[in-house]
């Protein structure tokens, strides 16, 4: 289930780390560590996870929508000028843990940055997001890094994949059904059931995850248009949680691809209008 998150920058700061991501994350825990009771024992009831460990792990986030920032590239910083600025949240939670979220989120103040630069914010508003129609071949933009990794036994560190690896789509099938079999107590899919295709040229891409601490690394992956034939449950969870490794770190957003078309076509429509001459009376 998606919330539209709304915040107003409270202070004058407006100088944010472009590799944010993580901090947002880092807030998004503390805040879901924050429910109280009741949340917890509704998550735990409906079966959101199989662990306490992966109690809260089943959430992704978009992009920061901050309007057209100034971009200092050598210091890797965005500077806002927007006031207001919007998020979206995705769990893997049915449309009964809307209040339970809303409540959650409303209200929250934080500091989004880390100890050089960041932006004051607040939450001023918490909107449920309806479901689009899942059927069982859907097209999808990947908006934020699509992660496929590989980690052999002599491999240091783990290989982040492009979608020109032969293994690419086979290996990222194996992840999402694997993520299905360890959240849904319902009948599990197979491999088999699940035909992946890339529609568009891809970009590699990624950001930094815990900047400034010993862990610090840059996890890379990809953004591409593509074709997912799968039961629609499955088409569900990718919505609510992410089609990437990596999700709750904001790896993985997907939209429907349709919708960018919807837009191109209708920007094409204006332009059109506005190139034809006027005529006056």
């Amino acid at each position: 289930m998606r919330f539209k998150i709304t915040f107003n920058r409270t202070t004058r700061q407006r100088m944010l780390p472009m590799d944010y991501q993580y901090f947002i994350s880092a807030w998004i825990y503390k805040v879901l560590k924050q429910a109280d009771p009741e949340f917890a024992r509704f998550l735990h009831e409906q079966g959101y996870g199989q662990s306490e460990t992966k109690l809260y792990k089943l959430f992704c986030f978009s992009r920061l929508n901050f309007g057209k920032p100034k971009l200092w590239k050598e210091k890797k910083l965005f500077e806002i000028t927007s006031h207001e600025i919007s998020l979206q949240i995705s769990f893997d939670v049915s449309e009964a843990a809307s209040t339970f979220i809303k409540g959650l989120f409303m209200n929250q103040e934080f500091f989004l940055g880390d100890k050089f630069n960041g932006i004051d914010i607040k939450v001023t508003g918490v909107e449920a997001l309806p479901e689009p129609g899942f059927r069982e071949t859907m097209q999808y933009r990947v908006q934020t890094p699509w992660v496929v990794s590989y980690q052999a036994e002599t491999d240091r560190n783990p290989q982040y994949l492009s979608p020109g690896y032969d293994g690419f789509a086979t290996l990222a099938i194996k992840h999402l059904v694997e993520k299905y079999k360890n959240t849904r107590a319902t009948e599990a899919i197979e491999s088999t059931q699940i035909g992946l295709k890339r529609i568009s040229d891809f970009k590699r891409a990624g950001f930094v995850i815990k900047p400034g601490t010993p862990e610090q690394t840059r996890i890379v992956g990809n953004l591409f248009d593509f074709e997912l034939t799968a039961p629609p449950e499955l088409h569900r969870m990718i919505w609510s949680a992410g089609v990437s490794e990596k999700s709750s770190s904001g790896f993985g957003w997907v939209e429907l691809q349709t919708v960018f078309i919807a837009d191109r076509v209708s920007n094409s429509v204006s332009d059109k209008k506005e190139k034809q001459p006027t005529h006056e009376s």
